[in-house]
């Protein structure tokens, strides 16, 4: 049995297969595909994060409802709350996902957040970074 072996998404390897969808949605028809499953797993987290929880009929818990916080004073326990929150989302609803760092940067005189997320995919070698802002 091997130990510490990398795993390798199949889909991956040819190079005429779409795995998902890229954000946004406004590609030459409706979209463009993705052909890459950590291109794939990128925009899968930026629908989840800039979804509110009860948006998508027949799944009413999906979402992350980051847009909630926008309008809550910007102080360190709201964001240590968030941070928090960000990384039991992505632990809870994104298994593969591991979580290397979370950094929130604000600016409490504009009521913005910048959020940077920097993430590798279990057992694969994939390592990315996402960034989402809220103003």
């Amino acid at each position: 049995m091997a130990f510490g072996a990398k795993q390798i998404f199949p889909n991956d390897t040819r190079a005429r297969v779409a795995i998902g969808v890229n954000l946004p949605l406004n590609g030459r028809a409706v979209f463009d595909s993705n052909y890459q499953t950590k291109d794939a797993i990128k925009a899968n987290l930026i629908n989840y994060f800039l979804t509110n929880p009860g948006e998508i009929n027949g799944n009413p818990t999906f979402g992350a409802g980051l847009r909630s916080f926008l309008f809550e004073s910007i102080v360190e326990e709201n964001l240590d709350f968030l941070e928090e929150n960000i990384q039991e989302k992505i632990k809870t609803y994104f298994p593969n996902v591991i979580v290397d760092e979370v950094t929130l940067t604000s600016n409490e005189d504009k009521n913005d957040i910048h959020i940077t997320i920097t993430y590798s995919i279990a057992n694969t070698g994939m390592n990315d970074e996402l960034e989402l802002s809220f103003a």
